[in-house]
């Protein structure tokens, strides 16, 4: 849907430019803009790949474990009908240290096989069991203690204090991430109230 939609706003502009005469300015635009982005990406990569590095050397030296440990008392509240030795825990527990640690590139492929895996669990599988939405309301808000993408767009645009936005981004993380529970559970008993 959201292509079509993106479609619609293209094609519109190209033929309000074709009648207003102004076909050179869309031309001068796609052209710069394609040259920004490529521009953006280089700068991005390498800050991400100095962040991924140093967190595959937390990984070797045992922070991801350390972190998922203190994590698994709160995921087993979170998601009480998965399995605590279930490979979906690991994947929920990964996925969250990610998202902890600000490097969402590297949550996304880990929230995929978390909901992979959920979905082995679920008996239903034509509708979202209770901790796959749990999961998609935590892993949207997450709370994040350093915001690595938001660090590297601020360096790359020269930012004079890249890393100025660490409190305000963890404070909204946190709310955030309340509102995200509290609402899930929220909705989680007014559908069974629902449907007794």
């Amino acid at each position: 849907m959201i292509d079509l939609i993106w479609l619609i706003l293209f094609l519109v502009g190209i033929v309000t430019a074709m009648f207003t005469g102004r076909m050179d300015s869309v031309a001068d635009a796609v052209i710069k803009g394609s040259e920004k982005g490529v521009m953006l990406s280089i700068g991005l990569i390498s800050v991400i790949a100095l962040w991924l590095g140093l967190m595959n050397i937390a990984e070797k030296a045992g922070a991801i474990a350390w972190l998922s440990r203190i994590l698994r008392p709160i995921a087993k509240f979170l998601f009480p009908s998965v399995p605590a030795e279930h490979p979906a825990m690991g994947a929920i527990l990964a996925n969250m240290s990610a998202n902890l640690l600000g490097i969402g590139n590297a949550a996304t492929p880990l929230g995929l096989k978390a909901m992979q895996e959920l979905q082995t669990l679920n008996p239903e599988k034509e509708r979202a069991s209770d901790a796959m939405c749990t999961l998609l309301a935590i892993n949207t808000a997450s709370i994040t203690l350093v915001p690595t993408t938001v660090i590297a767009f601020r360096m790359q645009y020269h930012s004079a204090q890249p890393t100025a936005v660490v409190g305000t981004t963890l404070v909204a993380s946190i709310i955030g991430t309340a509102a995200a529970i509290i609402l899930d559970k929220l909705f989680r008993r007014l559908d069974r109230r629902r449907q007794t």
